[in-house]
């Protein structure tokens, strides 16, 4: 159980690492995780919303490595124009954008009850 424990997590430490160096979206998504770690003890006015404003940009990375998963997958698997292809493309980039909006929402909301707007 822990040498397969040990290379799931190696695994996913070389994900991560490929997934900063390769992809900008992803990069820009860890420095917003940077900002937001400090910012969620200044807006959430609980632990829980604290958690919640954290979780959600966590959320919106995970997204994003699904979607350059697919992406680079999609790649592989020919690099000639196929409308199928790029309507996966697509699909994956909708969930980035949803997720996105479920972020902004939420740190939306936490920032109102924080200046007392709800």
């Amino acid at each position: 159980m822990l040498p397969r424990m040990w290379r799931a997590t190696v695994n996913s430490a070389n994900g991560l690492v490929f997934a900063f160096r390769s992809e900008r979206a992803f990069r820009e998504e860890a420095v917003a995780l940077v900002v937001a770690l400090p910012l969620a003890w200044l807006v959430g006015t609980t632990p829980g919303r604290r958690l919640e404003l954290v979780a959600v940009v966590l959320l919106l990375m995970a997204v994003e490595l699904l979607n350059s998963s697919i992406e680079k997958l999609a790649d592989r698997v020919t690099t000639d124009h196929d409308p199928q292809i790029g309507q996966v493309k697509d699909l994956g980039s909708a969930a980035v954008g949803v997720a996105l909006v479920i972020a902004v929402a939420t740190w939306l909301l936490a920032i109102a009850e924080r200046i007392g707007l709800i």
